[in-house]
């Protein structure tokens, strides 16, 4: 409906005067309606110089043997870094497409608090930016899927675009092939550099860290029975991988196995730097330093 405007029409030069106002205000009004959203929307935040928070946003290969967050924090604590927080939001089997991360990265709500200490609740100032980077997962074979395909690019395009929105850098998570599958790696790859390129988002290349894996230690299985999901040896390369990837830190030597024998979690962290190096050195870090 629209609204009426009533202005009396006597008392002379002064009811004149109200009318101006009256009008100059209903054109200011009809004009800021008109304007394009991204007109009116303030200029976004600088984006993050240094990765302190981390959103995962993705399914089950991100929250199976409790958490890849949990690893790596472990492997940067052990490194020396402190302060860094993680926050993890899987949902089973979900695509990109089954997350709303506007709403995620938006004020009040999601990491509002943490647990420190000796479970102490500190609440956190979430009207700035909450992370310094998303780093999202799609389905494990969606981004190849010939229906599902072009989903995965149209969301990681829309979820990157929301994260610099709130100043926060995107990243893409490529997943690795399936045991039986071993072609899924080239591919996958593909689509996920693809993506990163469109959307200046850094790639960690952990399905290339698992194929390199596979290749010099076939012996170590990285994933269970159902050929998809990760081991704790798989998780644990994903989690250095992410490590030497996405912070840079050199998980080689670390004294945190995540209960893995010695020589094992040796390998997986060699695999894990030496890939994230290489990649890189071709593919480049698209916005983070």
């Amino acid at each position: 409906m629209a609204s009426r405007i009533h202005v009396p029409v006597s008392q002379g030069t002064r009811t004149r005067s109200a009318l101006g106002r009256v009008l100059r205000r209903v054109a200011t009004i009809a004009a800021l309606a008109c304007a394009s959203p991204g007109a009116l929307a303030a200029d976004p935040p600088p984006l993050a110089t240094e990765v302190k928070s981390l959103i995962w946003v993705g399914n089950s290969f991100f929250y199976y043997n409790n958490g890849i967050h949990g690893v790596v924090g472990r492997l940067l604590a052990e490194r020396g870094g402190s302060g860094h927080r993680s926050t993890l939001v899987g949902i089973g089997g979900s695509g990109l497409n089954w997350h709303d991360v506007r709403s995620y990265l938006g004020p009040g709500g999601l990491a509002s608090y943490s647990f420190v200490g000796d479970n102490e609740i500190r609440f956190n100032d979430t009207s700035a930016r909450k992370f310094d980077a998303l780093l999202m997962m799609d389905c494990s074979q969606c981004p190849i899927h010939p229906q599902l395909g072009p989903l995965f690019h149209e969301f990681a395009a829309r979820h990157s675009e929301a994260a610099r929105s709130f100043g926060t850098h995107p990243a893409l998570f490529m997943s690795w092939a399936y045991d039986d599958k071993p072609e899924m790696t080239g591919q996958l790859a593909a689509e996920y550099v693809k993506a990163g390129k469109a959307n200046d988002a850094l790639v960690v290349p952990a399905g290339l860290a698992f194929a390199a894996s596979k290749a010099s230690r076939p012996d170590i299985a990285l994933t269970v029975a159902d050929k998809r999901h990760p081991t704790v040896a798989g998780t644990y390369l994903a989690a250095c991988t992410v490590a030497a990837s996405l912070y840079k830190v050199n998980p080689v030597g670390s004294a945190f196995t995540a209960g893995l024998p010695a020589d094992i979690a040796a390998h997986l962290q060699s695999v894990a730097w030496e890939t994230a190096q290489a990649f890189h050195a071709r593919e480049g870090r698209a916005s983070l330093p």
